[in-house]
C-alpha cells in the first residue's frame, strides 16, 4: 500500500505542477492579448502571432488542468438530479459515470496519440499566419487525456469504497 500512496502523491504533485503551468500559459495569453491590443490600436503595428498562439494555448490549458479540476470535483455535474437520489444511489451513479469517463478518456488518448504521431511523421502545419508544426500543439491531448483517465479511475475507486462502506438501507 505504501507504493500506491507514493504513486498517488507523485501523480497529485504532477497534476498540481501541470495546473501551475496552465496558469502560466493563461497569464501569457492575457499579456499577449493586451500587448496585441496596444500594438494594434495605439501603435498601428499588430502582432500577427497572437491569435494563433492564443488558440493553441487554450488547448494546452484545457488538457493541462482537466485532471486537476476532476480531482477537486470541479467539472459540471447534474446536481439537480443527483441531489434527489439517495446517497448510496448517488455513489453508484458516480461510479458508473466515472468508469464511462475513464473509458472515453482512454479512447481519446489512444486516438489522439495516433493522430499526433501521424501529424509529426508527415510534418503537418496548419494554414495560419504562424507556421508551427501541428504535432507539438496536439501532443498535450493524449497526455492530458491519459492523466484524466487515471484520475477518473481514482475517482471510481474512491466512490466504490464509499459505496461499500455505506449501509444498504435503500
Amino acid at each position: 500500500m505504501k507504493l500506491v500512496k507514493k504513486v498517488a502523491v507523485i501523480f497529485d504533485r504532477t497534476n498540481d505542477s501541470l495546473m501551475f503551468l496552465a496558469v502560466l500559459v493563461l497569464v501569457f495569453i492575457m499579456l499577449s492579448v493586451t500587448t496585441e491590443v496596444v500594438m494594434r490600436y495605439f501603435l498601428g503595428r499588430p502582432l500577427i502571432w497572437v491569435v494563433d498562439i492564443t488558440e493553441y494555448s487554450l488547448v494546452w490549458i484545457t488538457f493541462l488542468g482537466a485532471a486537476w479540476v476532476l480531482r477537486r470535483e470541479g467539472h459540471i455535474r447534474m446536481d439537480l438530479v443527483l441531489n434527489r437520489l439517495k446517497p448510496r444511489t448517488q455513489l453508484l451513479l458516480n461510479i458508473v459515470t466515472s468508469v464511462i469517463g475513464a473509458g472515453i478518456c482512454l479512447a481519446l488518448s489512444w486516438y489522439s496519440a495516433e493522430v499526433t504521431w501521424d501529424h509529426f511523421v508527415r510534418g503537418v502545419s496548419p494554414l495560419t499566419m504562424v507556421d508551427i508544426p501541428k504535432a507539438p500543439v496536439m501532443a498535450i491531448i493524449p497526455v492530458g487525456s491519459i492523466l484524466l483517465f487515471i484520475q477518473f479511475l481514482r475517482r471510481s475507486y474512491s466512490y466504490l469504497e464509499g459505496w461499500r462502506a455505506s449501509p444498504n438501507t435503500e
